[in-house]
């Protein structure tokens, strides 16, 4: 599968913005199943300033500097993608999860890849008691790891609700797990919570998802939107698995990964700071277009 992506973020302001200091984290990674073909960033106004580098995770990270007096800002980037990957299937056999857990505490390697780095708290995910039991029921002993997982993933979408009106970037998860209503990104950190509460690495992945219109339905352009779900290490045979809580399914090849960390703390597409008064807009637009 070849796709297109195409990802808007304008910021309107209310009064003119004297100074703004941004960081992205737009282009798409290769690797797991998936090839980077082409990338580009357009930015407006052009910045004064304009570095990258790859950080720790290896999600290409770029720092730019806006001098010039602006009200807009317009930040086009344009991604072409090829994915090949095989889910397993929702049945498939893996290893029991107790062995797992231990296999990762046993990790002697400290790089992006290794499950170490992903069964401790983090910034946005915090380790909680009611978060760790509500998982926990979907691991009793000497269950498999992908058993448990898709368990717990099926519970998370049967339980929480999707309601983009229910919280913010900054909703603490605890929050979040009492109102059981959120957006992709709070079904994730529930998840990761969950799984880590048990000693099982879990990393947050930002993305995108391809959406299919309505039979009959022309497709809207922008309609799409980034996309967040959990990447379980399910033992060093079976490596990382994508599972997908808020649509309750396994990531295959309609699931285009942009960066992976240990929350969106760490993968967020955009972020940054601004001189300038009064308020705000944000806009986001994508598009995931099929390469016939």
């Amino acid at each position: 599968m070849i796709y297109d992506i195409r990802h808007v973020t304008t910021y309107s302001y209310e009064s003119p913005v004297s100074f703004a200091r941004c960081t992205l984290r737009l282009e798409p990674i290769s690797g797991d199943g998936q090839e980077l073909v082409t990338h580009s960033v357009e930015i407006r106004p052009k910045p004064a300033e304009r570095t990258s580098r790859h950080d720790f995770f290896g999600t290409l990270t770029e720092s730019i500097s806006i001098e010039t007096p602006h009200r807009h800002l317009r930040i086009d980037s344009k991604s072409r993608v090829s994915v090949s990957r095989l889910a397993p299937g929702r049945t498939a056999s893996s290893p029991q999860w107790e062995s797992v857990r231990d296999a990762a505490f046993e990790a002697t390697s400290l790089g992006p890849t290794s499950p170490i780095g992903y069964v401790f708290a983090s910034p946005l995910v915090p380790v909680l008691g009611p978060v760790t039991g509500y998982a926990s029921a979907s691991f009793p002993p000497d269950t498999g790891i992908l058993a448990g997982a898709v368990d717990l993933m099926h519970r998370i979408r049967t339980d929480f609700k999707y309601d983009p009106k229910a919280t913010v970037i900054s909703t603490p998860l605890k929050e979040v797990f009492q109102k059981r209503h959120g957006v992709c990104q709070d079904f994730a950190h529930v998840m990761i919570a969950g799984l880590r509460g048990l000693g099982l690495p879990a990393a947050y992945v930002s993305g995108y998802l391809r959406t299919i219109p309505p039979p009959g339905k022309p497709r809207l352009q922008g309609a799409d939107a980034t996309h967040a779900w959990v990447s379980l290490w399910c033992g060093s045979e079976m490596g990382w698995v994508g599972l997908d809580p808020t649509n309750d399914i396994l990531v295959a090849n309609d699931h285009i990964m942009l960066a992976v960390g240990r929350d969106f703390s760490d993968v967020s597409p955009v972020d940054g700071i601004i001189v300038g008064s009064r308020k705000q807009k944000l806009s986001v637009a994508v598009d995931v277009l099929l390469v016939e």
